[in-house]
């Protein structure tokens, strides 16, 4: 970085608060300085970007485009440093462990196992947001992700919690017991995907069938998606643990298996030094994890077809 070139951290500040209360007024009483040093710091800051960041022609003072922008790269800035600062120094110590997840994963395997948790450590909170989003954990926010794949995100740490295969599935009354060979036999099929991805045509784009369309898809939350594919509403692609008694039952028809080891990961920001409660929950979900393991999680023997 070239540090030279960097605007100075004072004028800095005082834009950041200009942006985010709107007045210099606000802005100096948030800095508990005068308005007029507010002023002079925001021309300062113009004057070494060289570019307007105010303007000034309306009765009320107004962020250009390149203001905007800046702001919203200060306050990002600002706001992580901030965050940082907390977490390193102890201040955030009693905020709750945050955890993203898919609402599939959350249903499936975290909340059955959530009162174990309660009862080892009745004293941190925990906050689950089930989202299909790939949130990215970060100071202050997000402390841990549980993802699905090959662990190969970018930026981040991620740390294998177990083998989850995916399967094609589908119930017996959607596709009766016909043998079903080839991906091309689910072409017109209706399908079952978890609202905001595009499992369907993604998996079959894969099979070397990209652009062709399935049947009607049908878009639930994750958590829903079992159930409607137990009703026969259409064929999904899910985890095989969450199906395994299903398939043993006959209540579904495991129709396609893929080979890679693919699996759950626990997911932090890279670098980062977890506060206890995270560090808490982390040795938690290696220990449910290592506890339910068997030869389902270690080694899945298929069922069906393998493609």
């Amino acid at each position: 970085m070239d540090w030279h070139s960097m605007p100075p951290l004072s004028a800095l500040r005082a834009f950041s608060a200009f942006a985010e209360t709107g007045s210099v007024q606000r802005a100096g009483e948030r800095l508990n300085v005068s308005h007029a040093a507010i002023s002079q710091q925001l021309r300062a800051l113009e004057a070494h970007i060289g570019v307007p960041l105010i303007d000034r022609a309306a009765r009320r003072l107004m962020l250009t485009a390149q203001g905007r922008q800046l702001a919203d790269a200060v306050t990002a800035g600002f706001g992580t440093i901030a965050r940082t600062v907390e977490d390193i120094s102890g201040a955030g110590a009693d905020r709750p462990v945050q955890v993203t997840t898919t609402p599939g994963f959350a249903a499936q395997w975290l909340m059955p196992r959530m009162l174990d948790f309660r009862l080892r450590h009745p004293d941190i909170d925990v906050m689950i947001n089930p989202t299909p989003d790939l949130v990215m954990p970060e100071p202050g926010g997000i402390d841990i992700a549980i993802r699905h794949g090959m662990g190969s995100w970018p930026g981040v740490e991620a740390e294998r919690l177990f083998i989850a295969r995916l399967v094609v599935v589908a119930a017996p009354s959607l596709v009766g017991d016909r043998a079903i060979t080839a991906p091309t036999e689910l072409v017109g099929l209706p399908w079952v995907q978890e609202y905001g991805t595009s499992e369907s045509t993604d998996w079959l784009a894969g099979k070397g069938l990209a652009g062709i369309r399935a049947g009607a898809v049908t878009m639930v939350p994750g958590n829903l998606m079992l159930e409607g594919v137990r009703q026969g509403q259409g064929v999904a692609l899910l985890i095989r643990q969450w199906v395994e008694d299903d398939i043993a039952a006959g209540r579904l028809r495991l129709l396609f298996e893929e080979p890679q080891d693919c699996g759950y990961y626990i997911v932090t920001r890279p670098g980062g030094v977890p506060r206890p409660p995270v560090r808490a929950f982390i040795k938690w979900l290696r220990n449910q994890a290592a506890e339910n393991a068997g030869p389902a999680a270690d080694q899945l023997v298929s069922a069906g077809v393998t493609i």
